[in-house]
């Protein structure tokens, strides 16, 4: 009689399998969690870009000049004397707003304190005849000058700065696709325009006008004139 074989293996039913859903929906939870810190990281990075907030720009920046060479535009020769020249320094709050929206959603606030300097000058190259006259002796001079002139404010960009600068929320996201220098431009040509007329209210010119008679006759004193008399016209 043969006998029978027995298979000590367990049956397929008896075996321990996997369950593939638990794991899957594992799997799904990992991604969801990954996802989410993604869009965490990301919207934290944006932010600290948006906002320049510290410790968010993971960024970080870099200085680089790639400026091309200077070129020369024109040259000017200048038969002037400068006899004074004035610091001046007005904080310019300037602020555009749009119609029927708050500043809030579209409108921006600059406030930047700018420090600028106006020199005041009397002009020696166009003097006609007559305007310096000596006696026979040459003991005595006379000269009539013109009225001293206020040069161009020029701005001091290491000392001038912006303080603050608000920003509607539509105008936070244009920036982040295009600049908009001409914003900019307009807070300097505004921050000139008053240095200018801070140095027209000053006495400016009169103290050009009195500092270049004074360095006319120690001049032509120096050079043998007992009596010098200058004056503007």
């Amino acid at each position: 009689m043969r006998e029978e074989e027995t298979d000590n293996r367990p049956a397929p039913d008896d075996r321990p399998a996997p369950d593939r859903r638990s794991r899957q929906r594992l799997r799904g939870r990992w991604r969801v969690v990954a996802g989410v810190l993604l869009v965490l990281a990301v919207a934290l990075m944006l932010i600290g870009q948006f906002l320049r907030l510290p410790g968010l720009d993971v960024f970080g920046t870099e200085t680089r000049d790639r400026s091309g060479p200077a070129v020369l535009k024109s040259v000017q020769d200048l038969s002037r004397y400068e006899g004074a020249a004035g610091t001046y320094q007005v904080v310019v709050d300037l602020e555009h707003d749009a119609r029927f929206l708050p500043d809030a959603i579209r409108g921006t606030r600059t406030l930047y304190v700018a420090t600028g300097g106006v020199a005041a000058y009397v002009d020696l190259g166009g003097l006609g005849d007559g305007a310096v006259t000596v006696d026979a002796d040459r003991t005595e001079a006379t000269l009539r000058l013109p009225h001293a002139r206020l040069a161009d404010p020029a701005l001091d960009p290491e000392k001038s700065y912006a303080v603050s600068k608000q920003r509607g929320l539509l105008d936070r996201l244009g920036d982040l696709f295009s600049d908009n220098p001409a914003s900019e431009q307009a807070v300097h040509v505004l921050a000139a325009r008053r240095i200018g007329e801070a140095a027209r209210a000053s006495d400016l010119t009169s103290r050009a006008e009195r500092n270049t008679a004074a360095m006319l006759r120690e001049l032509l004193r120096g050079l043998g004139f007992e009596r010098v008399t200058v004056t503007f016209v």
